[in-house]
């Protein structure tokens, strides 16, 4: 039974995973996405994440485990994310060089990518911990927990705005469309590794669920906060708006929570 409920939740990630695409389709309609749209929908990703991280994952952690428990797990999942990055500094390449780039250079991209798309894949897998236990959702005989339903649509939400900020570099540099949505798709390739990993992981070591649903936050909480939101600032600036676009980045986030919101309230 292990085997078909791994599969269920592998498919998943690679549902999330194209999802990334979704976020390049504008470019097959448009050549250019305005700056301050940009920035509004990565703060819309972070309020998204930020949301599902903290009523989510934390939430739902010290439902199973202890505050010590979780807050363990949050402090792993922050310190993995800075060593990975720490450790594969120094190797970004421009989306120009993507194309071209021997085997080497994309052993190393692979591994930029992962550091942000991994994570997202082990949140997936520990949502799902519960599959075929209890869930309000019955899909093929298979009970689906609220929490996977929840996340998934959280990490399909933000892997749309991430999809478009790996499709505006592509575009300026010339990149065919139908080749921006694959490298779109493939910087989520860890998604479903992480969430088949994570999830075995959870299922025959239930007594460490609490801290894996600290990790999943730890982890998303400071991608977002580290990353994503100074990324978004750093476009606002560069684009030369209004105090780097803050304010377009606060609607975004707004948006995200707004959305969010009433997403829980239906999947508990």
């Amino acid at each position: 039974m292990l085997g078909y409920e791994l599969g269920v939740v592998l498919a998943v990630g690679i549902f999330t995973a194209v999802v990334c695409g979704v976020g390049t389709l504008p470019f097959f309609f448009v050549d250019e996405i305005s700056d301050r749209l940009t920035v509004l929908l990565w703060g819309f990703a972070g309020g998204v994440m930020l949301f599902a991280s903290l009523f989510g994952f934390i939430f739902e952690g010290l439902a199973e485990g202890t505050l010590a428990e979780v807050g363990i797990g949050l402090l792993i999942g922050v310190v993995v994310v800075v060593v990975a990055d720490r450790l594969i500094r120094g190797h970004e390449f421009a989306p120009r060089e993507m194309a071209e780039a021997d085997f080497k250079k994309l052993v190393l991209i692979v591994g930029v990518l992962t550091v942000h798309s991994f994570p997202e894949g082990v949140a997936l897998g520990v949502a799902f911990a519960d599959l075929g236990i209890e869930g309000d959702l019955v899909l093929g005989g298979l009970a689906i927990p609220s929490l996977a339903v929840f996340i998934t649509v959280a990490i399909s939400l933000q892997n749309i705005p991430e999809g478009l900020a790996v499709a505006i570099p592509l575009k300026t540099f010339g990149v065919p469309n139908w080749q921006i949505f694959g490298w779109a798709v493939f910087t989520s390739i860890p998604q479903p590794l992480g969430a088949g990993i994570a999830y075995v992981f959870v299922v025959l070591a239930r007594e460490f669920l609490p801290y894996g649903f600290g990790f999943a936050a730890g982890a998303m909480i400071y991608l977002v906060l580290h990353d994503l939101f100074p990324d978004a600032l750093e476009h606002g600036r560069e684009a030369g708006l209004v105090n780097g676009g803050r304010r377009q980045l606060l609607i975004g986030i707004a948006l995200g929570v707004v959305l969010m919101a009433p997403i829980l309230i239906l999947t508990e």
